[in-house]
């Protein structure tokens, strides 16, 4: 990569888990889920996702709670900026009100937003992507906006 370029990897959290990331340029350079089956694999897991970059300066998750601590503690320690975000917050940003009134909704259409960044964004384009993987890149995309690499995500999504 660049000698500049930073990185930034949005998490929606779960042992089911999406993950994206993205280039302080803008880009998003990938995207996937994975299901680590437990806490335990995740807990694992998480230092080799954290160590993939020597770029990395920050990390989205979306969530809370003891699987949320994992992904933290371990980015604490690599001394990457941690930003908390939990699911109303990026989606009245990203959404209409009537796009997120119910989960079930607010899944389906960030399935098409994510889509939108993907055509957008990414050099590459997806085969297929389940809800995990699209809520990460939205994640992400407002990742990009609360640490200033983006001003507004319109001109993206609409």
């Amino acid at each position: 990569m660049f000698d500049d370029m930073e990185l930034l990897l949005a998490v929606d959290l779960g042992v089911k888990t999406g993950l994206s990331l993205y280039s302080s340029d803008g880009r998003l350079l990938w995207f996937r889920s994975h299901n680590f089956g437990n806490a335990s694999r995740l807990r694992k897991a998480v230092p080799k996702f954290l160590s993939e970059d020597e770029e990395l300066r920050y990390l989205v998750v979306e969530g809370g709670g003891p699987l949320a601590k994992i992904w933290t503690l371990e980015a604490e320690r690599r001394n990457l900026e941690v930003v908390g975000v939990m699911a109303e917050e990026w989606r009245r940003i990203m959404m209409f009100d009537r796009e997120q009134r119910k989960g079930t909704i607010a899944k389906s259409n960030a399935l098409v937003y994510a889509y939108r960044v993907i055509d957008k964004l990414a050099d590459h384009k997806a085969t297929s992507l389940n809800y995990d993987a699209a809520e990460s890149i939205l994640i992400g995309l407002w990742g990009m906006m609360k640490v200033g690499w983006i001003k507004e995500v319109d001109w993206i999504l609409r």
